[in-house]
């Protein structure tokens, strides 16, 4: 598949996707955008930006969402202009494609929305990528639908994204397996920093996680075989408005990349 001109998959080398979990502030965007390409230059690999205009899947109905459609697309395209870097976001309701789509280069489904058709078919007919993630509750197999689903309107720049599996009420689990499996039909993405996560965290509020185990997992799924990274990352993550337990700091994401390049190329991967 491609994002732009950026190939993903079939022997390409790798591709980042990277930013902060929510829209916090403009300023804050606009940084972490501009740090990341100049890491892209640095280390020599292709990455997009992710940040989301809305975390419509938050535990409380109290927890911050972000600054909404209109201006989290305006803080977006202001990003993508400054640092020169594709963008991807997420969406939640058929109706925000469109909109969505003028602005982003990858269309992204989130986890629990893996299976809604009326969603896929919406994002796939825009005519940009569209990374699925696939859903915590979802055997790897089953992924496949979800790729026929977006065939089927036309898309066939599709990348599918592991991050774990329901383990109980609390825990993910890393099937590695699902790489493998999903791969067979699709370019593969391994969020390193969803798949750290855990049920609530201490205030019982918000999701726990624990940011330390996302670098060895990434290793992990470098060793098996991935085309694509993804990481949310954060100045402070501690202070972040959401996912603060799993969000990266930037040394520590620098190194996972660095670690992810290093396994790919040992491996012959």
């Amino acid at each position: 598949m491609n994002i732009g001109s950026i190939a993903v998959g079939s022997g390409a080398p790798l591709v980042v996707i990277a930013g902060p979990c929510v829209i916090e502030s403009e300023a804050s965007t606009l940084a972490a955008a501009r740090r990341l390409a100049e890491l892209s230059q640095r280390l020599a690999v292709s990455v997009v930006f992710k940040s989301s205009f809305d975390k419509a899947n938050r535990t409380s109905v109290h927890s911050f969402r972000g600054p909404g459609l209109e201006e989290g697309l305006r803080i977006l395209a202001r990003a993508r202009a400054e640092s020169g870097i594709p963008l991807l976001t997420d969406v939640h309701t058929p109706d925000q494609c469109a909109r969505v789509g003028e602005v982003v280069d990858v269309l992204q489904i989130p986890a629990f929305l893996c299976r809604q058709t009326d969603l896929l078919a919406a994002a796939g007919r825009i005519g940009r990528a569209v990374n699925v993630k696939k859903g915590q509750f979802v055997a790897p197999h089953e992924m496949r639908h979800a790729v026929d689903k977006l065939a089927e309107v036309g898309c066939k720049d599709v990348l599918l994204t592991e991050r774990g599996a329901s383990f109980g009420y609390r825990d993910l689990i890393v099937d590695f397996r699902t790489l493998v499996w999903m791969r067979t039909f699709a370019p593969v993405c391994f969020d390193a920093t969803h798949a750290v996560q855990s049920g609530s965290g201490p205030d019982g509020q918000t999701t726990g996680g624990d940011r330390e185990l996302a670098r060895p997992l990434a290793r992990a799924a470098a060793a098996v075989g991935i085309d694509s990274l993804f990481c949310e990352v954060h100045e402070d993550p501690d202070r972040a408005k959401s996912d603060a337990q799993s969000q990266l700091t930037w040394p520590l994401f620098e190194e996972t990349v660095r670690d992810v390049l290093a396994v790919k190329k040992a491996a012959g991967l």
